[in-house]
């Protein structure tokens, strides 16, 4: 019997997992691209898959699959916390993330500009710079 009284058994745990699973790698393939997915999915091993497992399951199976906001929505956030955190890769990928969530070159500016407020100029100067090489590459696609 679990702690809810359910009596949920491993079963149905391991059947939830796997819809959650399967609905993460989908959001995440659309948020991020397939081509960025495949990179991290080919460098997986022994090490680091459990980790892309729990990202899988919730960050993209849980939390952005949330009906509660919608994605511009949670890349607006993602783009502000990554930015006052100095998680600069990370920040990078989810620029690109909110151009594919709709966010335009303004939007992206003006949560930064928040961020500066905020988080500090410093961290902002940052962010900005990082923003501006992404989005510079995107022109030259």
């Amino acid at each position: 019997m679990t702690v809810d009284g359910s009596g949920t058994d491993g079963a149905r745990d391991s059947d939830r997992d796997r819809v959650r699973y399967e609905q993460g790698m989908a959001v995440r393939r659309e948020v991020l691209g397939d081509a960025h997915v495949d990179r991290a999915i080919a460098r997986t091993d022994e090490v680091t898959a459990d980790f892309q497992d729990l990202i899988t399951r919730y960050a993209w199976g849980e939390i952005w699959s949330r009906p509660g906001l919608d994605r511009r929505t949670r890349s607006v956030i993602t783009l502000a916390i990554l930015a006052t955190l100095h998680h600069d890769d990370e920040l990078a990928m989810h620029v690109r993330a909110a151009r594919r969530n709709g966010l335009d070159q303004a939007e992206i500016s003006e949560v930064l500009l928040q961020v500066a407020i905020y988080a500090g100029v410093p961290a902002a100067n940052r962010a900005f710079a990082i923003a501006q090489r992404v989005l510079r590459e995107e022109k030259d696609a």
